[in-house]
């Protein structure tokens, strides 16, 4: 076999594959061997059919269309690890001249991993939030603490802002009631705006057996998006009683005895989360600042399966579990078919660039993944998607996703080496030392998860090709 690559651009090549005839033979052998299985001659036993029948009866194409199929495969893996190529996705395969006793030519062209040249990085510096925790921020948390606790009595008054009223609704649109339309015995916070739109000016002021009518677009069932004449009747009126914010409360809330222990564990709970916050947004502005340094070709036909990919699991997973249509969605976020493909687009080329230069890194920088880094990836990645970790490795071995998993790790690391080596400050000017975040691990493999969102399946499964 001979094979020579075409260049045809920095992301595809051709290949121009030339087998010499008897470098069949093996190819054609199979051919006759499972025709023989798959047909009957009189006079001869099933699978004892010489070859020279075969042909008579069946014509010499029919075996050299099996034979080449079987050979395709073969030849075209020899080419590419000949040629040292890092393929993706599938080739598209044009067989050029096929001679029967003398050649078999074909040529293959598939897109290639463009090579990338990773420039010196140690220069990057980026700016992120400081962490800063104000006494309003601490008392705002142990108030919405307090707001979980607190209880409710019935009230013979008027209904006011914050109390909690049951009602019953009835919906007509039309005219005529909606059959999804009623409902009794609903509770409602006036003011938390978790009903319909004009319900918290209808109640406010009824006490209980009063009714009011209004009108309101519907947000969900048989009549969504259409304007209802809405009717309520206010059943009970509660007024919610906060517990006072004193040792007692901080006893029943949680497992400090006073309240000044309650408010220092807010207070770490929340610079915990704003370091978090920071070392995450470190890792996102350094990503950016990397790519603007690297120049990286993309395939385009790996962009347009990335954009396809994308817009099905919008559609079909994400939307759909919010009862939306992509219709929908677009008007709620104010959006135009123009304006979403152009979004998605640059999303998928985010991606699919991101995949590309993390992994020559993880090259570069001979990057491994031991088995507890992957085991702790996965069970991070098992309670993102609310399986327990046996079920969720289970569908990852079955899916054969091991890989992906290891990726994603690997990924992590790369982009961890990349913000240990760039300078992160502050807005005060200070410089952030992430080096010494005792949970820095975790979140560089929590940023080679995000990484892998954004990059796509799709991609991931090209590049394991």
């Amino acid at each position: 076999m001979k094979s020579a690559v075409e260049t045809l651009n920095p992301t595809r090549v051709r290949l121009s594959i030339e087998v010499p005839f008897e470098e069949l033979k093996d190819s054609l052998d199979a051919a006759y061997k499972k025709i023989n299985q798959q047909v009957t001659v009189k006079g001869f036993r099933k699978g004892k059919i010489p070859a020279r029948v075969i042909d008579q009866r069946f014509g010499r194409g029919a075996v050299l269309e099996e034979a080449v199929n079987d050979a395709l495969p073969k030849f075209y893996t020899e080419a590419v690890n000949e040629a040292e190529l890092n393929v993706l996705g599938q080739p598209e395969v044009d067989i050029t001249e096929l001679k029967d006793g003398e050649t078999l030519n074909f040529t293959a062209e598939v897109d290639i991993r463009p090579e990338i040249e990773i420039p010196d990085y140690s220069g990057i510096e980026v700016e992120v939030d400081a962490i800063e925790v104000s006494d309003e921020d601490v008392d705002k948390s142990v108030e919405q603490l307090r707001e979980r606790f607190a209880s409710t009595s019935p009230v013979e008054r008027a209904a006011e802002d914050g109390d909690v009223v049951t009602i019953d609704l009835e919906a007509k649109v039309d005219g005529e009631v909606l059959e999804d339309g009623v409902a009794s015995g609903v509770s409602y916070t006036i003011g938390s705006g978790e009903l319909l739109e004009g319900i918290d000016e209808a109640v406010k002021g009824l006490e209980a057996g009063g009714e009011a009518t209004f009108t309101s677009e519907l947000k969900g069932g048989s009549a969504e998006g259409k304007e209802a004449e809405v009717t309520v009747k206010v059943t009970q009126v509660a007024a919610r009683e906060l517990p006072s914010m004193d040792d007692e409360f901080a006893q029943l809330a949680s497992e400090f005895d006073t309240l000044d222990e309650l408010k220092a564990d807010s207070r770490k709970r929340l610079e915990n989360m704003k370091q978090y916050d920071q070392a995450t947004q470190a890792q996102e502005r350094v990503l950016e600042k990397l790519l603007e340094l690297v120049e990286v070709p993309v395939p385009e036909k790996l962009l347009e399966d990335e954009v396809k990919t994308r817009k099905h699991n919008l559609e079909h997973h994400q939307l759909g579990q919010m009862g939306l249509d992509l219709e929908k969605y677009l008007e709620i976020q104010g959006k135009t078919v123009e304006e979403f493909d152009a979004e998605t687009a640059e999303q998928a080329v985010k991606g699919i660039k991101t995949q590309f230069v993390l992994d020559e890194l993880v090259n570069k920088e001979k990057l491994n993944v031991n088995q507890e880094e992957l085991t702790e990836h996965l069970m991070r990645r098992a309670q993102s998607s609310g399986m327990s970790p046996d079920q969720f490795a289970q569908a990852v071995v079955e899916g054969g996703q091991v890989p992906m998993l290891v990726g994603e790790v690997a990924r992590g690391k790369a982009l961890a080496v990349v913000v240990e080596a760039a300078t992160v400050k502050d807005t005060n000017g200070e410089i952030v030392d992430l080096e010494d975040d005792e949970d820095d691990e975790d979140e560089s493999a929590a940023a080679g998860e995000t990484v892998e969102a954004d990059a796509s399946a799709e991609a991931e499964d090209k590049n394991e090709a």
